[in-house]
């Protein structure tokens, strides 16, 4: 199939593709030859190569993209794995990304989330504490709850609690890869994967099907994360985390940064701490992220609705199966020690306690200074 044949999005889907080309190139192709992939497809050698940026190894390969990729297989793949391909001309392709440097010119979207609502990003390290995952789940539940995009990276330990609390309380968040979209990382996710994109949310990468996982993607990934995201929220991170580039990637694109404090004896939150000390917004609270976004226009997305709460059966709404087990155990007015609740529930020592943590958090139950627990009057 000559160039000429294909349709603007089969275009923009082959260019994706290409080896050898990072999107600040390809977006300099498209805005020198019309902003029009078929012919960046088309152009010979020397018109490529009038492109800063664009050498004899670009020009190659873009000249033979038919022994690089098959889009038609590409496209056979996407329709099994209920895929699209959104690309920067499409309603649904998240606003802010464009004005980022860099682009991506097009990405692939399981679920179908629109973006039409402002996101926030939480991330952080896969090494996390029961304090940290708590964290992220309460921030990711409560921006969710008010109506924001909770966008993450579906990793272990902070990107997981993130993704976690929004769809604990039926909000939308989104995951962005550094693998193929057909790959699941870390495999664990499997469910939450499938969470996501049942529960309105989207999972999104830029790169083919089969993509594995290198350092560079996942750097690639990070610049999404951030680009598509009015503001990025760094809970536990050391110094040298994966979390501290989308942070540098989120200062670089003019977005806001905020960053949760830790314990000052843990590498788990140095990072935090090093971009508190450089400028960050200190967070201790999601109107910390609303008073800094009102700069903004007063932007503000609205809150979805609340589920019924079940009054009849004495219990809050918006509880995970875990905390709702908890929670009846202080029916009553029982003042129940740890030990006792895990009796009574059969829930480990690391699930009481993060569950605990929450309950605490949504202001649900109390610590004493014996230790024991009890439900807040």
């Amino acid at each position: 199939m000559n160039p000429p044949e294909l349709t603007e999005r089969q275009a923009f889907l082959v260019l994706n593709a290409l080896p050898n080309i990072g999107p600040i190139t390809l977006n300099r192709l498209l805005e020198a030859l019309g902003d029009d992939p078929r012919e960046v497809l088309a152009a010979d050698k020397r018109r490529l190569e009038s492109v800063r940026g664009v050498g004899p190894v670009i020009s190659a390969s873009i000249g033979a993209w038919q022994t690089h990729f098959d889009h038609a297989r590409e496209e056979e793949t996407m329709a099994t794995a209920a895929t699209d391909f959104i690309t920067t001309r499409d309603a649904e392709y998240p606003r802010l990304l464009k004005e980022i440097n860099d682009p991506p010119i097009g990405l692939y979207r399981k679920g179908r989330y629109d973006f039409s609502q402002p996101c926030v990003a939480i991330v952080g390290s896969r090494r996390t504490t029961l304090y940290g995952q708590a964290t992220a789940k309460k921030f990711g539940a409560e921006l969710a709850r008010l109506g924001f995009c909770v966008v993450s990276g579906l990793a272990r330990g902070i990107d997981t609690a993130a993704h976690e609390g929004a769809l604990s309380v039926g909000g939308k968040t989104a995951a962005v890869l550094g693998t193929g979209i057909d790959i699941i990382y870390p495999p664990e996710n499997l469910a939450l994967y499938r969470q996501i994109e049942a529960e309105g949310g989207a999972i999104l990468s830029e790169f083919p099907f089969g993509r594995r996982a290198d350092r560079q993607s996942f750097a690639m990934r990070n610049r999404i994360v951030a680009g598509m995201s009015e503001a990025v929220v760094v809970i536990e991170s050391d110094v040298d985390g994966g979390a501290m580039i989308t942070a540098r990637f989120a200062g670089e694109q003019g977005r806001l940064i905020f960053a949760v404090p830790g314990r000052i004896d843990q590498n788990t939150s140095a990072g935090c701490h090093q971009l508190i000390r450089d400028g960050a917004t200190l967070l201790t609270s999601v109107d910390d992220i609303l008073n800094e976004l009102n700069y903004l226009d007063g932007l503000r997305p609205a809150a979805i609705a609340e589920k019924p709460a079940h009054v009849a059966a004495g219990r809050p709404a918006n509880l995970t199966e875990d905390e709702a087990k908890v929670f009846e155990c202080f029916r009553g007015g029982a003042i129940l020690a740890p030990d006792a609740i895990a009796g009574m529930t059969e829930l480990s020592a690391a699930q009481l306690s993060a569950t605990l943590m929450m309950l605490e958090l949504k202001r649900l139950v109390v610590k004493r200074a014996d230790g024991a627990f009890e439900a807040r009057g």
